[in-house]
């Protein structure tokens, strides 16, 4: 058996190109097509942001306006998809519907196998659009409430929270989502966009490539983990259990969700833009309890492990203000790393190679039937 070496989850080996995204390791920081996310994050919409990354550079005044134009005509759901959600069980992960949902999305699409830029900046568009009706939809007949219709005189972060909960809140409100959105747009190759990457090298369509990411994403060690940061929550429930809890949980050799990230050495660079936007939230709800626990088990594991904390840390806590139920929280991601998913579906088709790694075999030797 040849000796090679084997890099367990591809740790440290470059892939492939990308002009999409990177963290410049010199200032920790997270840049989009070259702009720092937090600077994107203080003065720009999330809608602006998709056109940047889909098209590379941000929309002038007419471009925009027809980009923000085609993506509200589109907010409303197909019956067909809104029915296939209606049939699916309420025990079914609200990632599952929204797997679910996508796939009969791809399957009503008649361009659905055109692999052409236009074609699938089209169906990007569709989807940044029918996305937030999913996840408030879904969330809504869980709580056994009707749709609500979108609306076409509301931006994109303003409408998906008017769906969720039947009103448009505060300011304050949507600009805190509004930034979460944009933060957890896109991050180079992590799990679920090399997924789709993987997915789109086949010459398989953009709807296959992103419901493998949704797939993906699912799995708590990537986009669930802001789920797990509730789940945390509500086990600890005060500030003053933190110290305890952690103590216990380290000595039962936990994994402590919200916390270390494989890109970032030296602490997740979206975290404190995030983190003012979880301020903003707690003033707005009266809610000081929430930063008390919040700061007592990022000091207990500063403390102990030194791991600083992750984007899913301070979003998780940042959801549940605004009032998504837990298990709603990656889907929200997925509205949101989609722009990043279908940038990259498109980057990888322009420079195509077949994704095909190695394996390393260690099982036993050549050996033949008797007889």
């Amino acid at each position: 058996m040849e000796d090679k070496d084997v890099y367990k989850g591809l740790a440290g080996v470059p892939a492939d190109y990308t002009a999409i995204s990177t963290v410049n390791t010199a200032s920790n920081s997270l840049l989009y097509r070259g702009y720092p996310v937090p600077e994107l994050a203080a003065s720009r919409s999330f809608e602006a942001v998709a056109y940047l990354l889909w098209h590379g550079e941000l929309p002038d005044a007419r471009q925009f306006a027809e980009f923000k134009a085609l993506e509200r005509s589109q907010r409303s759901l197909d019956p067909i998809v809104k029915r296939v959600i209606d049939d699916l069980p309420l025990t079914a992960h609200p990632m599952d519907v929204l797997r679910t949902a996508v796939s009969v999305i791809g399957a009503l699409d008649p361009a659905a196998a055109d692999p052409s830029v236009e074609s699938n900046l089209s169906k990007s568009i569709t989807l940044l659009a029918k996305l937030p009706a999913i996840v408030a939809y879904d969330q809504r007949r869980r709580r056994h409430q009707d749709l609500v219709e979108p609306r076409d005189d509301l931006g994109y972060s303003a409408n998906f929270l008017s769906m969720a909960f039947g009103e448009v809140p505060s300011d304050v409100v949507v600009d805190a989502f509004n930034v979460s959105m944009i933060l957890y747009a896109e991050h180079s190759f992590n799990a679920s966009t090399f997924t789709a990457r993987v997915v789109t090298s086949t010459l398989s369509d953009l709807y296959s490539a992103v419901v493998a990411g949704i797939g993906a994403l699912k799995g708590p060690l990537h986009g669930g983990a802001n789920e797990a940061v509730m789940h945390l929550f509500d086990e600890i429930g005060t500030a003053d259990n933190a110290d305890a809890w952690l103590e216990r949980a380290l000595a039962d050799k936990r994994k402590i969700m919200g916390f270390g990230h494989r890109v970032y050495k030296n602490g997740d660079s979206r975290v404190p833009t995030m983190k003012k936007a979880l301020d903003t939230l707690i003033v707005e709800y009266d809610r000081p309890d929430m930063a008390e626990l919040y700061d007592a088990l990022n000091e207990a594991m500063q403390s102990r492990k030194a791991i600083k904390p992750n984007l899913d840390y301070p979003s998780g806590p940042a959801y549940h203000l605004i009032g998504f139920d837990t298990e709603m929280f990656t889907p929200l991601f997925v509205a949101s790393r989609l722009t990043g998913w279908t940038a990259h579906i498109m980057e990888q088709l322009a420079s195509n190679s077949l994704i095909r790694p190695l394996s390393v075999y260690n099982g036993v030797d050549e050996r033949h039937l008797d007889g």
